[in-house]
């Protein structure tokens, strides 16, 4: 069962060591789930009495207003009999604090030299023992400055020694009522919220210290208990000063739980008085009075076998193991969810930026890749996307050469012009050659609008998925500077393909018009004969009924080119635009990042301040929530 409190221990050191305080904030809090145990209690109640006689040592800072001005995580660790004690701060990680202060008695020999030395050793030796002391009031000075204002954020001080349980105590700022020189009017507020915000936590154990030397009904802690757990299941009452009552008067109703009844039994304590502090009274000396004044007090002698600081460190271990243990099944659960929650939020965030020039650049080619990754996917069907190039082609362009109206180059009018004007001088002999190649030319010419739009349409497809792939690169979305660039340079690089799928596109209409197929004039002669007269007069041909055979000739092999081009037209644009952007996209991009000095790369990666903040603030939480787990692991290993 030890290790349960050393368990909480070591989370409890890491919180705090990672910024974990819980106090409201933007990032899931471990330490509000830890169990613990806090000490409340008003100015001059004995609450720091009560820690000293717990723990067995004189260290806690003393004077006059308000002195706790920081929690104080108070972890004692028992050791095996015979080891030497010695305290650790968790801000001086390789300090440590040996000496606590004990009195060596030199030989009384009678001389002034003797009393000197005697004198200068125990000037020495109180000054080893303010060391603790000291420290604490440094540390909360380094937080608070020396004004008299509170800070949240605990100190941690470890105690080992043979001589303590094994516990963890919050011991908070008194509770006050009147602000003193040097602090705010709001001081007493604060206080009281301070300690409300520690002790209303359901994981939190109350130690109510209250002054048996005055009215229960007054006291700050008793009352601020009773508010944040009214039934008193999580509080455990300390009477202090008892022995410092009205003759005439004693607690016996209060300690047998009549006066005020809490879930566990009133426990009281009789501390040093502080003549016994001035004259550095050894705390085993101050047990042993205490114990005699319960076993020998007729009021409290039927208690005595539950009075006492010793009694109460014993009783608080053994009850905050017990809530430790129950409180681990749930503990693990809420850690498990939380590190799926901050590895997600980081994944969505990203990796951190580099600082050097070549970390920077290796950075932005990495995500370039898996943009261009992503952008392959979606032309390969992997992502969807890709679907609607081919729909270009199976549709779009099909109906679109459907569409074209060759009603005015054919019309009977039209014909006969054109073939008048290519015989010119001398009227063609059997087939009007010219004629054709005019009447095919001028109907292939408008074949080139379906031709350009169906490069344009590709180019919008390619331009749309490349907006599809900077949507799914995530880590473009925590770089806009890069994303816009990475962008333009796409839209560039298509731009650049687009003319020269377009340049190539129309070269394969021009082609079809510059140079007609053999065979069409081939088959001219077997029309003739199969219902030509060429012995007619020249001037017969250009009658109506040759003139339609020629428009039907000519629309025939129009047809015959438009489904050839219906197949190569897609051939040319998916070789010089979708093969294109899938080999080299981001070439041109790839060579200008090449030339750029760190700033400009800095600039492409220039991230919101808040992101980076709160990738690193979620990193630290991460790793908080990734030891807590560790360590609650081997604890159960170790079962």
């Amino acid at each position: 069962m030890d290790n349960l409190i050393s368990l909480v221990n070591k989370i409890q050191r890491a919180c705090t060591a990672l910024g974990d305080h819980g106090e409201a904030s933007a990032l899931p809090t471990l330490w509000d789930s830890l169990p613990a145990i806090a000490v409340v209690g008003g100015q001059s109640s004995g609450k720091s009495s009560v820690l000293e006689s717990v723990v067995g040592k004189d260290f806690l800072p003393r004077g006059s207003g308000i002195v706790t001005r920081r929690p104080l995580v108070l972890q004692l660790h028992k050791l095996d009999e015979g080891s030497r004690e010695y305290a650790e701060f968790l801000h001086l990680p390789r300090k440590r604090f040996t000496d606590f202060g004990k009195i060596f008695e030199l030989p009384q020999v009678g001389s002034d030299v003797v009393n000197c030395v005697r004198n200068w050793f125990y000037l020495l030796i109180a000054n080893r023992a303010a060391a603790v002391r000291k420290e604490i009031a440094d540390e909360t000075d380094r937080e608070t400055g020396r004004s008299k204002q509170i800070s949240s954020v605990p100190i941690h001080l470890s105690i080992y020694s043979p001589n303590v349980v094994n516990l963890t105590l919050i011991d908070l700022p008194g509770l006050t009522k009147v602000a003193v020189d040097g602090q705010p009017d709001s001081i007493v507020q604060d206080i009281e919220n301070m300690v409300r915000s520690f002790i209303e936590k359901p994981n939190c154990l109350i130690l109510a210290v209250s002054p048996a030397n005055q009215d229960l009904a007054t006291s700050d802690a008793v009352k601020i208990s009773r508010e944040v757990d009214p039934t008193g299941e999580r509080t455990f009452g300390v009477l202090t000063k008892i022995d410092l009552m009205d003759k005439g008067t004693d607690a016996s109703e209060i300690l047998e739980g009549k006066a005020y009844r809490l879930k566990f039994p009133w426990v009281g304590v009789v501390n040093r008085s502080q003549a016994d502090i001035n004259k550095n009274v050894d705390m085993i000396a101050a047990r042993r009075r205490e114990r005699e004044y319960f076993a020998t007090t007729p009021e409290y002698k039927h208690l005595a076998n539950r009075m006492g600081s010793e009694h109460l460190a014993k009783m608080l271990s053994k009850h905050l193991e017990v809530v430790i243990k129950s409180r681990i099944p749930g503990l693990q659960s809420l850690i498990n969810k939380t590190i799926a929650e901050l590895e997600a939020e980081l994944s969505r965030l990203g990796k951190p930026i580099a600082t050097d020039a070549g970390g920077k650049l290796y950075s932005i080619m990495e995500i370039c890749r898996l943009f261009d990754q992503i952008y392959k996917e979606h032309l390969d069907g992997v992502r969807p996307g890709g679907e609607k190039v081919y729909n270009v082609f199976d549709n779009q362009l099909p109906a679109a050469l459907k569409r074209l109206q060759f009603d005015k180059q054919l019309a009977m009018e039209n014909i006969r012009k054109l073939i008048t004007e290519a015989d010119g001088y001398q009227p063609h002999l059997i087939a009007p050659e010219q004629g054709y190649r005019r009447l095919i030319e001028s109907s292939l010419v408008t074949i080139r609008g379906p031709a350009e739009a169906a490069v344009e349409a590709v180019h919008s497809i390619l331009k749309e998925l490349v907006q599809k792939a900077i949507l799914e690169t995530l880590e473009l979305r925590q770089y806009p500077g890069l994303r816009v660039e990475l962008t333009n340079a796409a839209a560039e690089s298509l731009g650049r393909m687009k003319e020269e799928s377009k340049k190539a596109t129309l070269k394969l209409v021009d082609m079809e018009c510059s140079y007609l197929t053999v065979d069409f004039f081939r088959k001219l002669p077997q029309d003739i004969d199969k219902g030509g007269n060429p012995t007619h007069s020249i001037f017969d041909r250009y009658n109506d009924s040759y003139l339609r055979r020629i428009g039907s000739t000519v629309l025939s092999y129009v047809n015959m080119v438009c489904a050839t081009l219906r197949n190569s037209i897609p051939k040319s644009i998916v070789y010089c635009q979708v093969r294109e952007a899938k080999r080299s996209l981001l070439d041109h991009f790839f060579a200008e990042l090449g030339k750029m000095e760190q700033k400009q790369l800095s600039q492409l990666l220039n991230e919101d301040p808040a992101v980076m903040q709160r990738r690193s603030d979620l990193a630290k939480r991460l790793e908080l929530y990734r030891s807590a787990q560790a360590e609650i692991d081997a604890v159960a290993w170790a079962k």
